[in-house]
C-alpha cells in the first residue's frame, strides 16, 4: 500500500487541506460537519486499503452463497435435459443499481451455457437493457471462445408495459418449458406471477432482488434466493475479481465498525444515565 502513488495523493491532499485550514483561518469545511468528514475519509481509506489488499493476492473469505452454487447446478440440469435457460433482468430500466447487478451476474451465467452449449433465453422489458445485455452475453460467448454459439435473439425485447411483459414471459415458460428459471433484478407485482408459472412447469427457479416487498414471494415459489445483499454480493462471488472482493470485505469491515460503535455508544449512554461515569460521548459526537 506504502507504493500506490495514488494513496499519497489522496493522503497529501487530505493534508494540505487541512494544513490550509488550520493556518488560513478560512472555513474550508463547516465545523460542525468535520465530524461527518472524517467518517468518509476513514471508510474511503478502508475500501482503498482492502482494494489494494486483494489485488496484491491477499486472501479474503466469502461465505459460501446456496444460491449461486444452484446456478451452476440449474445450467447443468438444462442440458441434461436437453431445454432452456430462462433470464429475467427484471422489469427496470439500466438506471436501477438492481437491474446492473443482474446484467453482471447474466454475464456469467452466459459464460456456462456457452461451456455446456445450453440454449439461453433473456426476454427483456426495455431497449436499453436489451442492448447491455446482448452485448454482454456476447463477450462472455466470445471470451468462452464459442462466439458462433451466440445468436444476436437470444436476448430480445417484449414490451415495457408491467404485466404485458409478464404475460409474455409467462406464454415463454408455458410453450417452451425451460428447465431452469432465473429472476435476477428489480422485480415488482409481477414477481409472484412469474415465480408460480415457473414453479407450475417443473422448472428450477433461483430469484435475486433487493426489492424487500417481492423477496417473500420468491422465497415462498422460488428453490433459491438472493435476499438484499446476497444478491448484489454475487457478482464478487462469481467472478473472483480482485477489485470486487475487496470493496465487499471492505464494506463488511465498515458494517461492523459502524456496529461496534453503536454498541459502545449506547454502554456509554447508559452508564451516564446511571451516574457511573461524568460524561456522554453521544453529546460530544452529535452534529447540531
Amino acid at each position: 500500500m506504502l507504493k500506490d502513488k495514488e494513496f499519497w495523493l489522496v493522503a497529501g491532499g487530505i493534508s494540505l487541506a487541512f494544513i490550509i485550514y488550520w493556518l488560513s483561518g478560512y472555513p474550508l469545511f463547516k465545523e460542525e460537519r468535520i465530524v461527518m468528514f472524517l467518517v468518509i475519509v476513514i471508510m474511503s481509506a478502508n475500501l482503498i486499503y482492502y482494494t489494494r489488499f486483494a489485488r496484491r493476492g491477499g486472501e479474503i473469505f466469502l461465505r459460501a452463497i446456496p444460491g449461486l452454487k444452484a446456478v451452476e447446478e440449474a445450467v447443468g440440469r438444462s442440458t441434461e435435459m436437453g431445454k432452456s435457460v430462462l433470464y429475467v433482468p427484471g422489469i427496470m430500466d439500466m438506471d436501477q443499481v438492481e437491474t446492473v447487478a443482474g446484467v453482471i451476474i447474466l454475464g456469467h451465467v452466459s459464460k456456462m451455457t456457452s461451456r455446456y452449449e445450453t440454449s439461453l433465453n433473456v426476454p427483456v422489458s426495455r431497449s436499453i437493457v436489451m442492448k447491455a445485455a446482448r452485448e454482454t452475453v456476447r463477450e462472455a460467448y466470445t471470451m468462452e471462445g464459442r462466439p458462433d454459439l451466440f445468436q444476436d435473439d437470444m436476448v430480445h425485447y417484449i414490451t415495457d408495459d408491467q404485466f404485458a411483459y409478464a404475460a409474455g414471459v409467462n406464454g415463454i415458460m408455458v410453450r417452451e418449458k425451460p428447465a431452469a428459471c432465473l429472476y435476477m433484478g428489480k422485480f415488482f407485482a409481477e414477481s409472484l406471477i412469474l415465480a408460480e408459472t415457473g414453479n407450475s412447469i417443473g422448472a428450477i427457479q433461483i430469484a435475486g432482488t433487493a426489492s424487500q416487498s417481492q423477496i417473500p414471494f420468491f422465497v415462498t415459489a422460488c428453490d433459491y434466493t438472493l435476499i438484499g445483499e446476497e444478491f448484489f454480493a454475487a457478482s464478487a462471488y462469481l467472478s473472483q475479481t480482485p477489485e470486487l472482493m475487496g470493496g465487499l470485505k471492505g464494506q463488511d469491515m465498515m458494517k461492523a465498525g459502524i456496529t461496534t460503535a453503536i454498541l459502545i455508544s449506547l454502554l456509554m449512554r447508559i452508564l451516564f444515565d446511571l451516574g457511573l461515569i461524568k460524561w456522554n460521548i453521544i453529546s460530544i459526537l452529535t452534529v447540531q
